[in-house]
Order: C-alpha cells, then sequence, then structure tokens
C-alpha cells in the first residue's frame, strides 16, 4: 500500500491500482480527492470536508463513491444519487477494494460551551492504516500506522503523546499539521517521538511511503 500526505488531514492511500483519499477538506490542494476511487470523509469541519473538492472528484470519475456520516452525506447525495453513502460506528463495508471499518461517534471537545458534532474515524484493511479525524478514538484492533492529529484547537501535546501511547501504533504519521509551523515541529518531534513509545514519522505534502 502506498501513502501519500496531502496538506493538513488529506491522506491518499493506493493499492492493485486503486486510490482511497480520505477528508480533501479546504486546507488541501484543491485537486486532492481528483483521481479517487473512494473517498471518505470523517466529519463536516470545512478542513475536512470541502464540498467542491468533492464534486470535482465525483465528476472526474464517474464510478468514484464517497462515504461519510450523515451531516456530509445530506449535503451532497442529491448530485450524485446512489454513490454517497452514510455510515456511522461499528459500520464495515469494502471502498475501492479497501476493506473499512468505522470507529467513532463524536468530534473531540473543542470547548465546553460548543456543541459537540458527529465524527468517525476509518480503520483500513485490518489496521494498515488509521485515520481518526478529529477525535482521539482508540479502535477495538491493533493499528500498525496511525494518522495523528498532530495539532489542533481542541488538543495538546500531553493528549496527542497519551493518544500514541494508548493506540501502541507500530508508527504514527502526523496530520493535521496546517496549523503547526515549521519553527514548532521539531519541539514536536523531539517529544512526540521521545515520549509516544512508536515511531513517529511525518511526510511534507505530496511525499509518499510504502506500507
Amino acid at each position: 500500500m502506498k501513502l501519500t500526505k496531502m496538506s493538513h488531514a488529506c491522506v491518499r492511500l493506493e493499492k492493485d491500482g486503486r486510490t482511497l483519499v480520505l477528508d480533501p477538506g479546504g486546507f488541501s490542494e484543491e485537486d486532492a480527492a481528483l483521481g479517487a476511487d473512494a473517498i471518505l470523509v470523517t466529519h463536516e469541519h470545512p478542513d475536512h470536508f470541502d464540498e467542491l473538492r468533492l464534486r470535482a472528484a465525483m465528476e472526474n470519475n464517474p464510478a468514484a463513491e464517497i462515504w461519510t456520516l450523515r451531516s456530509v452525506a445530506e449535503t451532497i447525495s442529491s448530485a450524485f444519487p446512489g454513490r454517497v453513502h452514510t455510515v456511522g460506528h461499528g459500520d464495515s463495508f469494502t471502498a475501492a477494494g479497501f476493506d473499512i471499518q468505522v470507529h467513532g461517534e463524536l468530534h473531540a471537545v473543542i470547548h465546553p460551551d460548543i456543541p459537540r458534532i458527529t465524527n468517525v474515524g476509518y480503520l483500513v484493511d485490518g489496521g494498515k492504516v488509521f485515520h481518526p479525524g478529529d477525535a482521539f478514538t482508540v479502535p477495538d484492533h491493533p493499528v500498525e500506522t496511525l494518522m495523528l492529529p498532530v495539532m489542533a484547537p481542541w488538543s495538546k501535546i500531553s493528549e496527542v503523546i497519551d493518544y500514541v501511547r494508548e493506540v501502541q501504533p507500530q508508527r504514527a504519521y502526523d496530520i493535521h499539521d496546517a496549523y503547526l509551523t515549521d519553527l514548532a515541529r521539531p519541539i514536536y518531534d523531539r517529544q512526540i517521538g521521545g515520549l509516544g513509545g512508536a515511531e513517529h514519522l511525518r511526510l511534507t505534502p505530496g511525499a509518499s511511503a510504502d506500507l
């Protein structure tokens, strides 16, 4: 499986000539979802869900399909009948040849005064990759590669470190990193890598790794 990191929270996975894209949001490249055979969206916030990017991908490939939670599906399903699927915690399905399990129900707490929205994470191919969206969801399955939300308005670095410790992946790649300046990256690299208990890695946007 080939993993390509796009900007912020977007990831592209390729296997057997097919492409799965997760969370092509407004902070990611305009063409982040183009060429996708399947798209997964974790929640409705604009840095994870951008309607124009999804529409472009669906129009580019008439066979492409989307799996997402209800709030996102209701926004775009009428434009692509039969191609947008609503999922929730506990669901399993196959998308573009990838086996997907859905984990999690709620977005992390931003502030007690802000109502929590639905958020789901996606476990790919039996734990090969886990993308939690905006939450510290721990799937009930071993994880090889954790896509780690490294900086967000809803987290602090101690929580990020403890999340890595709790999931216990073989490796963790940074996502949700558009907020993180180059000046701060060495601090995060050192602390997460030194304290998390797993190999801590990051890719520049557009760079890839084989899993």
